[in-house]
């Protein structure tokens, strides 16, 4: 998946084929005994699902206990990095700390010393907010100093755009942002101002992603592959005499609870219809344990984020027809009406039929305008409401979020201390969309 094809190499090598004589399926001119040289930087993160049992430990050891991971290109490790993170769960804005994860004192030492799937966020935290230098985060974590400080960098360069407005930002300093792997969203949080905002004030500085093929060589041949994947260092595109226009399929990211093989299946048999029928498809995933990032399944894969942001920059960079989101799981799903709601076709069911179904206030709402039965409900406005709601119909009650996978954060509570837990965790899961009490 990084680009060397190491399992094709050694099957050869075990048939009894010399280094030699295998031919390096990226250039299709080299051979496989060339000493691959990389000019770009892969980061692989683990996706971990430990919230979701009790009495589990979140300790990281050599126990396998992920259950997918996440892969990411880019040209610098800082780029990369905040694109793996963005990827492992669409909440997560990239290398920041968040409010979920916050440490004080004694618990901040005990994460920082004992790794976790929430250590990382710790880091960020103390780098942040100044209070662990690279040397005391170094001594505590025993992480390598070389990615610490570029950790520190992504911390400084956070601090540096809260500086500035959004009215007055230059394009070096849009660029700088965004070679820190910055996405618009979080540019935008820090200005004080919204994504599409800061994406129309980025478009007409002229800050937008190259797209650059995987070259084993570093462009000392030809790369013949359409695996791609984007980035803002560089000068030109690889692909701007490349065929445009087809269908964008989504794939399903990171496997998780929930979420697994099946929608791989659905993603790879919508690309191999779409070609059987003449069309170009164009495969968006980042999940390398997959047979749609394999780049012999499709026209042009992009080995990238599943946000709006990205899908958006390879729409109009492809020329794109229409993009599919309902063959890779509740990501593309949840991108439906943001895509729609950008100018995005979106091709199969409209996306407000999607948002019609996801949203539990509006499919509670139309199960009572066309008389279907259903337990008494209430909409999450706050904490005080969905109290007395629950005092008024009794427990246990059922928290329900909208647009989450294979009822993330849906628990029945059956006291007033677990409803207040679970209303908060339904909060952080299903973030802007509505959280019904049933």
């Amino acid at each position: 998946a990084t680009g060397y094809p190491l399992a094709f190499v050694a099957a050869k090598l075990s048939l009894g084929l010399r280094m030699d004589e295998i031919q390096n399926a990226v250039t299709k001119v080299t051979q496989a005994c060339f000493e691959p040289s990389l000019d770009y930087c892969v980061t692989k993160i683990p996706r971990w699902d430990l919230a979701k049992f009790e009495g589990v430990s979140t300790k990281i050891g050599s126990a396998m206990k992920s259950v997918g991971e996440v892969m990411s290109i880019g040209r610098t490790w800082e780029e990369s990095m905040q694109k793996a993170m963005r990827m492992v769960d669409p909440s997560i804005a990239g290398y920041e700390p968040r409010r979920q994860d916050r440490y004080d004192g004694e618990a901040m030492t005990e994460v920082l010393t004992n790794p976790t799937d929430r250590r990382i966020f710790a880091i960020a935290q103390g780098m942040y907010e100044g209070t662990h230098s690279v040397d005391d985060i170094n001594k505590l974590t025993n992480v390598d100093k070389w990615f610490l400080r570029r950790l520190r960098n992504i911390a400084v360069g956070s601090k540096a755009l809260g500086a500035l407005s959004l009215d007055s930002i230059t394009k070096e300093q849009m660029l700088e942002a965004k070679q820190l792997g910055f996405s618009d969203q979080q540019i935008a949080k820090r200005l004080g101002k919204t994504e599409d905002e800061v994406r129309a004030v980025r478009k007409g500085l002229g800050v937008t992603p190259f797209v650059k093929q995987i070259d084993t060589l570093a462009a000392e041949y030809p790369a013949a592959t359409n695996y791609l994947y984007c980035t803002y260092h560089g000068m030109a595109s690889d692909t701007e005499d490349s065929e445009k226009g087809g269908v964008v399929v989504l794939g399903n990211g990171a496997y998780r609870i929930g979420s697994s093989v099946e929608f791989d299946w659905c993603a790879v048999s919508a690309i191999r219809t779409l070609r059987n029928m003449g069309k170009r498809a164009v495969m968006v995933n980042y999940n390398p344990e997959t047979v749609s990032t394999d780049y012999d399944e499709c026209d042009q894969l992009y080995f990238e984020e599943l946000s709006r942001e990205r899908v958006m920059d390879i729409y109009e960079q492809e020329g794109i027809d229409g993009v599919i989101v309902s063959v890779g799981g509740q990501i593309p799903q949840n991108l439906a009406l943001p895509l729609h709601e950008a100018g995005v076709k979106v091709m199969g069911t409209s996306p407000l039929m999607i948002d019609g179904a996801e949203d539990r206030f509006k499919f509670s709402a139309m199960c009572d305008r066309v008389g279907v039965e259903q337990p008494a409900w209430r909409e999450l406005a706050d904490m005080g409401s969905a109290l007395q709601f629950a005092a008024k119909v009794g427990y246990p009650v059922l928290v329900r979020p909208s647009y989450v996978l294979s009822g993330a954060a849906m628990n029945v509570a059956h006291t007033e201390e677990q409803l207040k837990a679970f209303l908060e965790l339904a909060e952080d899961v299903s973030e802007d969309k509505p959280v019904v009490v049933s």
